[in-house]
């Protein structure tokens, strides 16, 4: 018999959360794990599901959010949960979004919104995964959402340097030594910018903190209501990877953004919208922080003389007084060309007002 039903692209409404106030208090990410003391990426995970709601499948790859979430049998997920490969984040959302969608069409399980959330750590994403990632954003009549959760290094191996490793920070692939004082010279990989960039496709590309939740919980909204497949990379502080006491890492991920070393931002349909502080030091309504109150703070860059920390606030300094788009997009514009690349000068505040702040 033929086929008579139609499967739209549907998506659940979900509205933003107006205020802290207004955060439901349903959990779906409780006790059980077993993640370190101070655990950012953990609240990241809690964030992530209680802002998508019960109606949601989410997929864990191999990494520090696979193995302490999964010990002896437990798991502190209250939704659906599976396990994937260190790599498939991507191939994992989309062919659980595809199977959805045929089963739906078929018949053979109720037609509904359901969320399909794939989580991978910087290796497993910027690095293993970043294939399978642009690949799957490119499909858009599928609807997933892949989070890349970020604590700089591969933590769930012992801190090994990843392509997000900040430069100069000490890990257990690139350890300070007499002879060569900073191993590790490369600076980090702009995930998110590169991903929007190159894939006009996906409806919603995004860069948060969990430090900032409501901002976090919300981005993870906009890109499950939106619908196709999106992207939101998020920082998350280690006390592990990065040598700091667990207590601090909520207010570590302010000064990362604060810094401006870790803007805060969304790309949506097209549009890039800076959030949060980062949208107030843009505009110069909040002084952007020197970034040795950042690195001070932390036992990975404990090695750093006078010199190394000018030539990271230098290349912040530039993010932000050079780039097209502040801490976004890595190109300047010379002024023979702003006519022809038609900027208007009236949106050059997101410039000229941070070189004052």
């Amino acid at each position: 018999m033929a086929e008579t039903t139609t499967f739209t692209n549907a998506t659940q409404i979900l509205e933003p959360f107006r205020g802290i106030k207004r955060v439901t208090i349903e959990e779906y990410f409780t006790s059980g794990h077993r993640t370190c003391q101070g655990c950012e990426s953990a609240l990241v995970m809690k964030l992530m599901v209680k802002a998508a709601g019960p109606r949601t499948i989410v997929l864990g790859s191999t990494g520090c959010m696979y193995v302490a979430n999964t010990t002896y049998y437990t798991t502190p997920w209250v939704v659906p949960w599976m396990h994937t490969q260190l790599g498939a984040s991507g191939s994992a959302a989309l062919g659980t979004a595809m199977g959805l969608k045929a089963l739906m069409r078929k018949g053979k399980m109720k037609s509904e919104p359901i969320n399909v959330i794939a989580f991978c750590g910087d290796g497993g994403g910027a690095d293993m995964g970043i294939g399978a990632i642009s690949a799957t954003l490119t499909h858009k009549d599928y609807n997933c959402l892949i989070l890349l959760y970020d604590n700089e290094s591969y933590a769930n191996t012992d801190i090994q340097l990843s392509s997000q490793t900040p430069y100069g920070a000490v890990t257990t692939f690139s350890p300070s030594g007499d002879t060569k004082r900073l191993m590790h010279t490369r600076w980090k990989k702009n995930v998110p910018g590169m991903l929007a960039a190159g894939h006009p496709e996906s409806r919603y590309i995004a860069a948060g903190c969990a430090a900032y939740a409501v901002d976090l919980m919300n981005k993870i909204r906009k890109a499950l209501e939106l619908g196709g497949p999106t992207f939101v990379h998020t920082l998350d502080p280690c006390p592990k990877g990065w040598d700091y006491h667990p207590q601090y890492s909520q207010e570590l991920g302010h000064l990362a953004v604060e810094t401006g070393i870790w803007p805060l931002y969304e790309v949506m349909d097209g549009v890039c919208n800076l959030t949060g502080p980062t949208r107030q030091i843009a505009e110069g309504r909040k002084k952007r922080k020197p970034v040795y109150e950042y690195l001070k703070r932390q036992g990975r860059f404990a090695h750093f003389i006078d010199e190394d920390v000018e030539h990271f606030q230098a290349q912040v300094d530039k993010m932000w007084t050079d780039w097209l788009i502040p801490g976004v997009i890595p190109f300047t514009v010379p002024a023979k060309d702003v006519a022809i690349l038609k900027i208007d000068k009236k949106t050059k505040p997101l410039h000229e007002e941070a070189k004052t702040a």
